[in-house]
């Protein structure tokens, strides 16, 4: 029988316009991860990452608590939620405060911090996170941590990111109806960046894409820190809409063949063959060619990768792509789309899967899960941030600072 700790449980809910994932687990003694319970269910109410039907959505996530608690035999009362969507925007800024006699001190960097933050936001937008990307003292080299360092001027670059309050208190107060108080929120993008990348990824230059079913989330890393962050709206329900449309076939038919059958590239099909399908009138079956599939999928697959490489090239981030392309999210597992990324913005390019640290059921390794297992490990680093600290979570490998607590606003 396991051995439960309560006090290092932590559940993760990852709220998906096609999935909802709640995850409970525990750290061990060793700082592994130990799975308890995963709970998995179809999500109704959402679309784009946002709700749309409260009371769908409460039903949705309360299910898939359930689910989780009944496999880790605990019941759990909060949680951290993943937060994502059309709404999500971003920006660098940069700040400077004077560095007194003593040094820098925390409060130093928190009042540079606080500087760079202090620009105007558009309506209805809230700080979600602050992500300081480096500082400098006087001018001088890029630091990660000033802390105790000499010198006359403190400065920061942070890259902010934010949120519609409207669209995030629906989503906090649907996993309220459920029955969790939610602990925190973390940009979906930066959880899985978490449960995918490696260190030299970020060090180097990588970006990552995380392809859902409303949503396509771009994070790119850097000399350690995240530099950008994009939310497209073509993701995997499109590539089962044109599907539908194109072969004149329901939409569960659709998602059936894209996942069973689906090639991001013709290139791959060696024999063309038939494939059953419900039409959409009638209810009666049809043979659809494997070949016209793979030519509607591979239409879409190159317009989405080519809307990343147009958000790259815009902004002038191409050349920090050191290490490539990492694709991950359940849109990842159409064969072939690395090769189709590789095509489009000329780098190497991998599919990411959750890199699984202990005796994980290796359903979890699938890149569905990256979200929900990134928050996971999100909540694990917060937790041993505060045991080892006893101060502020400072996040995702140090680099992620909440500046202020959207759930207390809330609430």
């Amino acid at each position: 029988m396991k051995k439960i700790f309560s006090d290092r449980i932590v559940t993760a809910i990852d709220v998906g316009t096609t999935k909802i994932c709640v995850l409970i687990g525990q750290q061990l003694a060793d700082g592994e991860v130990e799975l308890l319970g995963i709970g998995r269910v179809p999500s109704e109410g959402l679309k784009k990452g946002i709700v749309f039907d409260m009371a769908k959505t409460v039903r949705s996530i309360k299910k898939a608590v359930e689910e989780a608690q009944l496999m880790a035999n605990i019941t759990i009362d909060s949680a951290v939620v993943g937060v994502s969507g059309a709404h999500i925007q971003s920006r660098n800024a940069y700040g400077a405060v004077p560095i007194g006699k003593k040094g820098v001190t925390r409060e130093d960097i928190a009042a540079v911090i606080a500087t760079a933050q202090a620009v105007p936001l558009a309506e209805g937008q809230q700080v979600l996170h602050v992500l300081p990307q480096y500082y400098s003292i006087d001018g001088q080299d890029k630091i990660q941590d000033p802390l105790g360092m000499f010198g006359v001027r403190l400065e920061v670059q942070i890259h902010m990111i934010t949120g519609s309050v409207t669209s995030v208190q629906n989503l906090v107060t649907c996993c309220e109806q459920a029955g969790v108080r939610v602990q925190d929120l973390i940009l979906e993008q930066l959880a899985s960046a978490e449960a995918v990348l490696n260190q030299d990824e970020r060090e180097l230059g990588v970006a990552m894409i995380d392809i859902g079913g409303g949503t396509t989330d771009l994070a790119l890393y850097h000399e350690g820190s995240i530099i950008h962050t994009k939310v497209i709206s073509v993701a995997g329900n499109h590539f089962t809409h044109d599907l539908a449309v194109g072969l004149r076939i329901t939409s569960k038919d659709a998602e059936r063949i894209k996942r069973e059958y689906g090639l991001a590239t013709a290139a791959l099909l060696e024999q063309d063959f038939s494939v059953e399908a419900e039409m959409v009138q009638g209810g009666t079956m049809r043979m659809v060619q494997m070949s016209e599939i793979a030519e509607i999928l591979e239409a879409r697959s190159k317009e989405l990768l080519s809307l990343v490489h147009e958000e790259l090239i815009t902004r002038k981030l191409g050349h920090f792509l050191v290490s490539g392309l990492v694709i991950t999210g359940g849109g990842s597992l159409l064969e072939g789309l690395s090769n189709v990324a590789q095509e489009i913005c000329g780098v190497p390019a991998r599919i990411g899967h959750p890199r699984i640290t202990h005796n994980d059921p290796e359903i979890l390794e699938s890149p569905m899960y990256a979200t929900g297992y990134g928050l996971l490990l999100c909540a694990l680093n917060k937790q041993r941030s505060l045991h080892a600290h006893n101060r502020d979570y400072a996040g995702l490998s140090g680099v992620l600072m909440r500046m202020k607590s959207w759930v207390s606003d809330f609430f």
